[in-house]
């Protein structure tokens, strides 16, 4: 008895140390690639989806006798466009150079969609450009987890699968938001991030209006009167999706305009945490702007060379939220916010002084 205990005992262990280590690991490694394989179809069809719906929908734009195929080449491409970072070795002017190489990244993408769709407005060409990044970033989110899949399965790696994994809800959650924002865009509706616009927008309405114009490219700068108060308001050009180039407008009123602020306000929506109710706001100091972090650093330097107290309103949402169109108690927040904006205006900003507002986000569906 005790024998056979014994050798019990040493098969468990040999088990244990020798055959587990490999064939559980495979075994596990089976099951997490399965999971990855199944995942990795959905996003697929996702992709796919969203591809078709911006082919058909550009093909209502053509002239006649156009040949579609050609739109589905051009698409294609676009899908496969990348932008390489500048050079951060010597970081010396590394902003500018983004710039640069965003700026010209955007006029390609807005002149091949106008190519594409020659019958579409101005106003319609952005917001299917913003439907052509859409389907950009589900092909890469494709792309990026089948890289991760095959490598796995090649190797033989459980860890590397394993990572990709436990990343997947959240890029599965990402990319079920993006296949919803190309209803948005498709329709031209308002979503989530155009809540700093709207909002701005309100301001503009409740205030005296002195005069308007377009200060940047696709950027507009109301001049209103606000209880003996001048205030330069700076939101993107609507009702197509753009998000305008507020740093360089704010840039343009204090060093080419020679505006001297008492205060620069932005407003603008941000992620909120898991538990927290949409449309909560949140009042702090800084610049509320996302993004490369082009116009944030722009205002941010101007702030500092000219003493400028910088103030942030943001309003709290998920990022499908952020992206689809817009939530009902996200649009009742934009009241809130117009108000704790004159709030902050009649505090910090002396009588005949001068204010600088800018409604931050993507303007799709918000007009003028």
């Amino acid at each position: 008895m005790g024998i056979m205990f014994q050798l019990l005992w040493f098969l468990f262990l040999l088990t244990f140390f020798f055959i587990y280590p490999y064939f559980g690991q495979r075994t596990q490694l089976a099951f997490v690639l399965r999971y990855i394989e199944k995942r990795l179809a959905i996003l697929k069809q996702v992709r796919d989806e969203v591809r078709d719906r911006t082919i058909s929908t550009i093909k209502t734009y053509i002239e006649g006798g156009k040949d579609s195929s050609s739109i589905e080449k051009e698409l294609d491409n676009l899908m496969e466009f990348f932008y390489i970072a500048p050079e951060s070795m010597d970081p010396s002017g590394i902003v500018y150079k983004l710039e640069h190489i965003l700026e010209i990244g955007d006029s390609r993408f807005e002149e091949s969609v106008a190519r594409m769709a020659p019958r579409a407005d101005v106003h319609r060409v952005k917001t299917l450009t913003n439907l052509v990044e859409v389907a950009r970033a589900l092909n890469l989110i494709y792309r990026v987890v089948r890289h991760y899949y095959l490598l796995g399965r090649r190797t033989a790696n459980y860890f590397l699968a394993l990572q990709i994994q436990i990343q997947l809800p959240m890029i599965m959650e990402l990319a079920e938001s993006y296949r919803q924002a190309s209803y948005a865009f498709l329709k031209g509706l308002p979503i989530g991030d155009g809540i700093g616009v709207l909002s701005a927008a309100r301001f503009v309405r409740e205030s005296k209006k002195i005069s308007e114009t377009e200060i940047a490219k696709d950027t507009w700068l109301d001049v209103v009167e606000f209880e003996g108060r001048k205030v330069f308001v700076v939101r993107p050009i609507g009702p197509g999706g753009t998000v305008g180039r507020p740093g360089e407008a704010v840039r343009k009123l204090v060093y080419e305009m020679d505006t001297n602020p008492d205060l620069i306000i932005t407003i603008d929506a941000a992620l909120k945490l898991e538990g927290e109710e949409t449309g909560k706001i949140a009042e702090g100091v800084g610049v509320a702007i996302g993004g490369p972090g082009i116009d944030k650093f722009k205002i941010e330097t101007l702030a500092k060379e000219k003493g400028v107290p910088l103030y942030a309103i943001v309003i709290y949402q998920s990022i499908i939220e952020a992206i689809t169109p817009m939530r009902e108690n996200i649009l009742k927040s934009a009241d809130t916010v117009v108000n704790r904006v004159k709030e902050l205006i009649r505090d910090k900003v002396p009588s005949n002084g001068t204010a600088i507002v800018a409604g931050i986000g993507n303007t799709i569906g918000v007009g003028l």
